[in-house]
């Protein structure tokens, strides 16, 4: 929409499709009503709660059915409820008891929302939001994590100048590179995919108070860890005040956070990679990279991606720090805070396509690869100087330095300083063959052990 004032629901609208059904006003009202119907039908389900009598199952059905044909239409009903009320929670139990008025559930409509304070709904909803969310984020870190696999795998064996500090150091390969992003990326989503969605539903302070002073005898935990467990398949949490207390939230966010801060480490090493020609970028009919110079093909997926990658980390990293305190039992500082959720998951899913757009253009320059490691062979000094300590020649690390550091080296002052070195012949030979592309240890065995 042209007139938004967030970019995520405007120009970055058509990218983030899938979480209009996780985190709109819509879908925090849709699952209100899901959880106001479980909690109803199981209470049903009691036979010690004789007054919230057994429902047929079409009745049942006509419940569930609220729930499948709920539509942002309906949403605007409880919308204009709450325009009356005041409240939001209570909006949902007053629309509710209006759609089964002229039922045969009229009966049992005062057991809607029964016992229940707005936050056994609103933890239960916003639990259901975050697994709807993760279930559409999840599929791009895994595309983001198989594309990096892939290249590591076709590139395992060619050899690249590694950087340390910015300076020509132990030559690596490209695909032992890209290897260690996507295992560290798939640690971390492992870890997002281990953390269990907790829930609540025990009233205004966490035991039961309201629900016992009615049915004394009802077993109230096991009643509802049904509705929470296997109704909503979540995970029971009976440690709360009137919230439940987020600690889950926050540990999912800081996870969320640390992909996303990986992803950036290696947005700006590929945005450095594709500087120093390591990659191409294959060009778009029609696209323009500079307004003012025809000749540019900017990175500009990694940049589009390490600045989303920023802004869902500003969100996610203060709802994991601000979600585990409330004041005693509950201030109302979460509320709005958790209404952003969906923001840090927008900002995320932006920039994770942004960085599989950007791979699908990379194409690899060897000729590039290739001239950087004739140019380095100072980098020799390493494996010298190692082999000369195993030798017990005085003082190699010194020598080479010596020689090398601040030098212009080629391959004829190395081989010239290995012949003159003092070395069995098998040590000397296994030097003399050694360059700045075959240096490189056991990279490719590394790519092999990838997931």
């Amino acid at each position: 929409m042209i007139t938004a004032i967030s970019p995520i629901d405007g120009r970055y609208s058509n990218k983030v499709n899938e979480l209009v059904e996780c985190f709109s006003e819509y879908a925090l009202l849709k699952n209100r009503v899901k959880v106001e119907i479980a909690w109803l039908i199981t209470l049903c389900r009691e036979s010690q709660i004789p007054e919230c009598r057994q429902l047929t199952t079409e009745e049942e059905n006509v419940l569930r059915q609220i729930v499948i044909d709920f539509t942002p239409t309906e949403a605007e009903k409880i919308k204009k409820i709450e325009a009356v009320t005041n409240h939001d929670v209570k909006a949902v139990e007053y629309y509710l008891k209006e759609l089964i008025v002229e039922t045969s559930l009229n009966d049992i409509s005062e057991f809607i929302h029964f016992a229940c304070t707005s936050e056994d709904i609103n933890n239960l909803s916003h639990a259901l939001m975050l697994k709807d969310g993760l279930k559409a984020l999840i599929p791009y870190q895994q595309q983001v994590i198989a594309k990096l696999g892939q290249f590591a795998k076709e590139f395992k064996d060619v050899p690249m100048l590694a950087r340390t500090h910015g300076q020509t150091a132990s030559p690596t390969t490209i695909g032992k590179e890209l290897a260690v992003f996507s295992q560290r990326l798939q640690k971390q989503s492992d870890k997002i995919t281990e953390i269990e969605l907790l829930g609540k539903l025990n009233g205004a302070v966490g035991h039961f108070n309201a629900h016992l002073s009615a049915y004394p005898d009802v077993d109230w935990i096991g009643l509802s860890k049904r509705v929470i467990e296997t109704e909503l398949e979540l995970k029971q949490n009976l440690f709360t005040t009137q919230i439940e207390p987020h600690d889950y939230m926050a540990e999912l966010f800081d996870v969320m956070a640390r992909w996303n801060t990986i992803l950036i480490d290696f947005n700006r090493d590929v945005w450095t990679y594709i500087s120093m020609g390591y990659f191409g970028q294959k060009t778009i009919k029609g696209e323009v990279g500079s307004s003012t110079m025809p000749h540019k093909v900017n990175p500009i997926d990694f940049e589009n991606s390490e600045g989303n990658c920023g802004l869902a980390n500003a969100i996610l990293q203060h709802l994991s720090m601000k979600l585990p305190i409330s004041r005693l039992q509950r201030d109302l500082t979460d509320s709005t805070v958790l209404r952003n959720m969906g923001v840090g998951f927008g900002y995320s899913m932006i920039a994770y396509k942004s960085t599989i757009k950007g791979l699908s253009k990379l194409k690899l320059n060897q000729h590039n690869l290739a001239k950087d490691l004739e140019n380095a062979w100072e980098i020799m000094a390493e494996p010298i100087q190692t082999v000369m300590r195993k030798a017990g020649i005085e003082k190699p690390y010194e020598k080479l330095k010596e020689l090398t550091r601040g030098n212009k080296i080629d391959q004829d002052t190395i081989r010239i300083f290995i012949e003159g070195l003092d070395l069995k012949s098998d040590d000397k030979q296994r030097l003399l063959e050694m360059s700045p592309s075959s240096y490189t240890g056991i990279a490719h065995k590394i790519v092999d052990l990838l997931n």
